[in-house]
């Protein structure tokens, strides 16, 4: 496998996310160059790492699609999950002694863009008008803050 290349047709136009993703891809990409030549204890870090934050990014990502209020948030929700369980038998097959590197490394990215291209873009119109919004409410301060204003100037 080669290493990955991010490309734009992968950018949400979620900067936070999109930034997440980029960093899923340099920890796939890690895990590639560290397979190659160092101790299975160290992949095994990386392995860990990767999963870790991937969970962790799927939760952020649902809760940006809960808050939007998305259509599909659940079947979104369930595409995480049975991903996650996916990976999870493959950290337990490693920690069980079998090298599933590759294996994992070529699941991942494919699934990642896949997901990327197609679940991600598909929520991104939502979540987009709905911080654009959270961010001109803020902007003019808040409920607090725009009431003290009409009411005491």
């Amino acid at each position: 496998m080669a290493l990955l290349i991010w490309q734009d047709d992968l950018n949400t136009g979620i900067e936070v996310i999109d930034h997440q993703h980029q960093r899923i891809v340099e920890m796939i990409n890690h895990l590639h160059s560290t397979h190659h030549g160092s101790e299975r204890a160290v992949v095994g870090e990386v392995i860990d790492e990767l999963v870790d934050y991937t969970l962790s990014h799927f939760a952020f990502e649902e809760a940006l699609m809960e808050d939007a209020g998305y259509t599909f948030c659940h079947a979104h929700k369930r595409v995480h999950e049975i991903f996650s369980k996916r990976v999870g038998e493959y950290r337990m097959r490693f920690q069980a002694g079998e090298d599933v590197t590759d294996e994992l490394k070529n699941m991942l990215s494919r699934w990642l863009f896949n997901h990327i291209r197609s679940d991600d873009k598909a929520y991104s119109e939502a979540v987009k008008r709905h911080l654009n919004q959270f961010a001109r409410e803020h902007q003019q301060g808040g409920w607090l803050s725009r009431s003290l204003k009409r009411f005491f100037g």
